[in-house]
């Protein structure tokens, strides 16, 4: 086979081209053996936390601002489980105007005396080695979202610098690390002169403290040789985890401090009502049912390595204690909103306390329907998950020692007997309050049984009506608008749906587009805020059901992703006040009633130019053009360019809308897979679009109001179209 002696075999050893160097001959393949030395110097040893900041992404899931975020989030969960434990009552959260972040509590304090094994003391141990903490054994603490012992030294090993002071024994401690080396800096700021310790480490005394104060104060500034230039803490995401936690525990307060600005801002949070007021915050509809607290608890045993005095780790068989605690209620929409979490830590993507809960609901409204089948008229058909999930609103909490997560980032529970535990609870909670005598309690089953009846007939209507429309003979004629300009080829992962504002911006848009994977749609100004506005006069709408006629995959509950025409969704709006309404409204819309278009990724937003600056090169070179996306990358354009001495034509065109641009300009810019930037959705975009809406445009007036005397003194007279 031509090249085949060019195949190199590195992976392991020596390439290819050096053996035939050596040889007479080349290689031939499957005929002659090549050897390379390959023995245990080879393989790269990372101790400490060098492993770390080698390889940080299996420690925090990536290094932007994701990652930023779970690294702040290692450092108060510290804290929380502290409060959780019994020890304080509030956490302060301060961003630092130099980019640091500071983390206070009154719990406990780290412990500051010397541990036996290492001879180092507690503060160090925490903060240097992986595998460390109080969380491992039962002494400590019954049940903690901390159980790696890696998220202080990991969070140490990934900044620049880190300060930790510690309130205990009527002393202040203190210490100073520089990317996870223990030492002493010259002065406060992350750069300065640092010293690291030689022989060995020193916890300092800097202060006293007053009698039976204890605590524990971290600041540390993220290192920028280990995250993304643009990794920055999100506020809003701080402070939705912050409420959150409040209402995980009650009775602790939660404060956030933003310094960054010119006027710090300060956010409180606490809750005493507990998971129930939890799930009446996140419930989105009107309620047909009360919300139900559902506890409980259950015991297992499991084998672990539990840690002697000898220093050795024996397998010894425990019994562990599973506390359950669920708050549900159903509403009169068919959205879930679910949240699950295991030590007051979320797990986002479930887990086998999620699979219990959901399998104790299955069972007790199941055998439920079964007998009242005659009353709900239902036949031989079974309810199945989503007819029961439709409109839930619930927050799950266990709590066990030493759960077993999948990863450091603890997004799956993964302890097997939790699931029968959990499953145990909600079926004998679930049962009593089918089988009450009070009349509030039947009245309210009664409404529940009929709506997941209801849910269960609609699906199976919707299923006998999809199928009906597979069968239509493949010649009859197609329904989809006139106005959209389709693309040729059938490969819907290659395939693009670009939702265009205005009809002027369409003309322009067919000439820049590639027909045969590029299809446009246009809509006339802003749509239907659907956030408000029920299902039929979504459906009414002209510009709603022609987006939802040509992605073709249904709406609501129905939706169905595989029949989903298009591999992207992309929407394409002016870059001005007006283009990011409509996007906000289209992203609403999606959010409402083809969510899983957002939650595999499919929906993007375009990123049109807002200038175009023609730089003028001297003789008979050609001038160049440079296309900016905001202001600041104009002005630092201009300052770079004026630096070097060169010119651009005046004035510099601004776009006010995609109409103004030819269509080799749109092409390349917007359009082109080669040179064009697309915004990928997150759930959490669309999310903030429809929390906007509700705020905004919903029916409940009072929060409109007092975001708009909240706001006020923020708002810029210059920003104003007048």
């Amino acid at each position: 086979m031509p090249g085949m002696g060019d195949i190199s075999l590195s992976a392991y050893g020596e390439s290819a081209g050096s053996v035939s160097a050596r040889s007479p001959r080349p290689p031939r393949i499957g005929l002659e053996i090549v050897t390379a030395e390959y023995s245990a110097h080879h393989l790269q040893v990372l101790e400490g936390l060098e492993a770390v900041r080698k390889r940080p992404g299996m420690y925090i899931g990536s290094t932007d601002s994701r990652g930023l975020m779970h690294c702040l989030w290692e450092i108060i969960d510290n804290s929380v489980d502290e409060a959780l434990a019994g020890h304080g009552t509030r956490i302060d959260i301060v961003l630092h105007a130099d980019g640091s972040v500071e983390v206070r509590d009154r719990a406990r304090g780290i412990p500051v005396d010397i541990e036996p094994r290492t001879g180092l003391s507690g503060v160090e141990v925490v903060f240097t080695k992986l595998h460390a903490g109080g969380k491992f054994g039962g002494g400590s603490y019954a049940a903690s979202g901390g159980l790696h012992g890696v998220g202080a030294s990991v969070v140490n090993a990934l900044s620049e610098r880190l300060d930790v002071e510690v309130d205990r024994g009527g002393k202040t401690w203190a210490m100073s690390f520089h990317r996870g080396e223990p030492g002493v800096f010259a002065n406060g700021a992350p750069d300065s002169a640092f010293t690291p310790f030689e022989e060995r480490s020193e916890l300092r005394v800097v202060g006293k403290a007053a009698r039976g104060v204890t605590g524990t104060r971290i600041r540390y500034w993220a290192d920028p040789q280990i995250f993304t230039k643009d990794a920055a803490f999100n506020v809003q995401e701080l402070e939705q985890r912050a409420r959150q936690t409040a209402f995980l525990v009650p009775g602790l307060e939660i404060v956030i401090r933003d310094e960054r600005d010119a006027e710090p801002v300060e956010t409180r949070y606490r809750f005493d009502g507990g998971i129930s007021e939890f799930a009446d915050f996140l419930a989105p509809d009107a309620p047909i049912t009360d919300t139900w607290r559902l506890t409980g608890s259950g015991t297992f045993t499991e084998t672990v390595p539990v840690l002697q005095p000898s220093g050795a780790m024996v397998p010894t068989e425990l019994e562990r204690t599973c506390d359950v605690d669920i708050a549900v209620r159903w509403g009169t929409g068919y959205e879930t909103t679910s949240r699950s979490f295991v030590n007051i830590i979320s797990t986002p993507k479930g887990g086998t306390h999620q699979a219990g809960f959901e399998l104790g609901l299955m069972k007790v409204l199941r055998t439920q329907v079964e007998q009242n089948a005659r009353r709900l008229k239902v036949g031989n058909d079974k309810l199945e998950k989503d007819d029961i999930l439709a409109g839930l609103s619930a927050v799950l909490t266990v709590r066990l020692p030493e759960p077993q997560f999948e990863g450091q980032t603890k997004e799956v529970l993964g302890t097997p007997a939790v699931r029968q535990i959990v499953a145990n609870v909600v079926s004998r909670e679930l049962t009593a309050k089918f089988t009450s005598s009070k009349r509030d309690d039947k009245a309210q089953t009664s409404l529940l049984l009929d709506k997941v009846v209801a849910e269960m007939k609609a699906r199976i209507s919707a299923r006998a009506h999809k199928e009906t429309q597979r069968r239509k003979n493949a010649l009859e004629s197609s329904s989809l608008p006139a106005k959209l300009a389709d693309c040729r080829t059938n490969d819907v992962e290659a395939s693009e749906l670009f939702i265009v504002e205005g009809d002027s911006a369409l003309g322009t848009a067919k000439l820049a587009r590639n027909s045969e994977y590029q299809a446009l749609l246009p809509i006339r100004g802003k749509i239907l805020n659907v956030q408000k506005a029920s299902i039929s006069d979504m459906l009414s709408n002209a510009e709603c059901a022609a987006i939802i006629q040509v992605i073709g995959a249904g709406s609501g509950r129905s939706f169905d992703l595989e029949a989903a025409r298009y591999g992207k969704i992309i929407l394409m709006s002016d870059a001005d006040v007006d283009g990011a309404h409509i996007r906000t409204l289209l992203l609403t819309l999606f959010f409402r009633y083809m969510r899983p278009l957002i939650d595999d990724g499919r929906v993007y937003a375009a990123v049109p130019p807002l200038h175009r600056v023609v730089v003028m090169n001297p003789g008979s070179k050609p001038n160049e053009t440079v296309y900016t996306y905001s202001e600041q990358e104009l002005h630092t354009l201009l300052t770079k360019l004026t630096k070097a001495g060169k010119r651009w034509q005046e004035p510099v065109q601004r776009y006010k809308g995609l109409g103004e641009m030819d269509a080799d300009q749109l092409a390349t810019t917007t359009m082109d897979r080669a040179g064009r930037t697309l915004r990928r959705v997150r759930m959490q975009d669309a999310e903030a679009a429809a929390s906007v809406f509700e705020l905004l445009m919903g029916n409940d007036v009072a929060p409109r109001k007092e975001f708009i005397i909240d706001s006020s003194d923020r708002l810029a007279r210059e920003r104003i179209d007048a």
